[in-house]
């Protein structure tokens, strides 16, 4: 398919889905998440996207260090209003990943399988780390991004202003999108164990 190659060599977040192996929709409720899903549900791939990936990702590991997530098992809460910057890309990306959604989300069967109401926002912003709770046991962890480490090419700025006001050329175009999604690809592969990109606190 028309990706960049690097789309498949980035981690891989795997959960089990109970409502899912119940409707059959997965062969043992087992799913793997892999950046693409990401991709395709936000349409687009930048930092704020593989950002997000990585942070559900690390999440999931914390809670559940020695099997799979339990995909609907888990509450997640937003530090800032979902209409606030990127706020909302991100919790569309946590959604998919744990399975936890707003008021829009699935209400449950006979108070079983309920996503909706497991992820929440803030009423006004409390700080940088999202929290992620297993409602099982109440075990929590905090995990914040910075994206800082990771730098973009200096004449990113430049480029795309000539794209916006529509007097770029081709060359100028393509060299913005390599650009662009190299520093994807290396938050990624080179970035996503890193302590200072992806911080996570247990939340006693």
């Amino acid at each position: 398919m028309n990706f960049p190659d690097f789309y498949e060599q980035a981690p891989v977040v795997r959960t089990y889905d109970p409502f899912a192996a119940m409707l059959g929709a997965a062969r043992d409720g087992l799913f793997e998440y892999r950046y693409l899903d990401a991709v395709r549900l936000a349409g687009h791939s930048c930092p704020t996207v593989a950002g997000a990936f990585l942070v559900g990702r690390a999440a999931l590991t914390a809670l559940y260090p020695d099997a799979p997530a339990e995909r609907g098992a888990i509450a997640v809460h937003m530090p800032a209003p979902e209409k606030e910057g990127t706020t909302g890309v991100v919790a569309q990306v946590l959604t998919l990943l744990t399975g936890a959604a707003a008021d829009n989300g699935f209400h449950g069967i006979q108070g079983r399988f309920r996503r909706r109401g497991l992820l929440s926002f803030a009423d006004h912003r409390e700080g940088e780390a999202i929290a992620f709770k297993r409602l099982d046991n109440g075990e929590s962890v905090a995990v914040s991004l910075d994206v800082s480490p990771v730098p973009g090419d200096p004449a990113q700025g430049a480029r795309m202003a000539a794209i916006l006001q529509d007097t770029a050329d081709d060359s100028q175009r393509t060299a913005f999108a390599d650009a662009w999604q190299d520093r994807v690809r290396r938050l990624l592969l080179e970035f996503a164990d890193d302590p200072r990109v992806i911080r996570v606190t247990p939340v006693q």
